[in-house]
């Protein structure tokens, strides 16, 4: 039973990744949880290690993927960072939207961001807008990391559970 329960938090953690919301915490919550309350045989301590070390790369790769692009489409060090941090502030602002709006509100942000930081930098209205694009599409690899991390933290999980 206590297996089956795992399994369904793990599930509805991938779930919350693709909706901005820290899917990736509640699965390591959820098999910390397990370690804690099944006897034996449980998640060993350097799984949940690895499961932290894998969420913690997700993170980051997540934010940076934004600037990796926006730098890749010609945009400048400023439309880089202000991709990371309108990509944040955007997910936060969002949070009063139910579902959807940390999601929309990472990919506006991050868009905005390097808008704003390539136009400060270059007065070019289409350097700036194709800065931005590459920006949103940073942004959507990282999501897509992140969920890919979160497929390899539930293998990890699990498979400490059952062995």
């Amino acid at each position: 039973m206590a297996l089956l329960l795992l399994c369904v938090a793990l599930v509805a953690g991938l779930c919350l990744i693709p909706l901005g919301l820290p899917g990736l915490w509640v699965m390591l919550l959820s098999g910390l949880v397990y370690r804690v309350t099944v006897p034996e045989p449980t998640i060993g301590w350097i799984a949940m290690g690895v499961a932290v070390a894998i969420a913690i790369a997700a993170e980051v790769l997540e934010f940076t993927l934004a600037a990796r692009y926006t730098k890749q489409y010609g945009g400048s060090r400023r439309a880089a960072w202000g991709s990371i941090l309108g990509g944040f502030v955007g997910a936060v602002v969002g949070v009063p939207v139910p579902v959807v709006g940390p999601v929309i509100g990472a990919f506006a942000g991050a868009f905005a961001g390097a808008l704003v930081g390539e136009w400060l930098v270059e007065r070019n209205q289409a350097r700036a807008t194709q800065a931005a694009k590459g920006a949103l599409i940073g942004r959507a690899m990282g999501v897509a990391a992140k969920g890919m991390a979160g497929c390899l933290i539930g293998a990890v999980l699990l498979a400490s559970a059952v062995w």
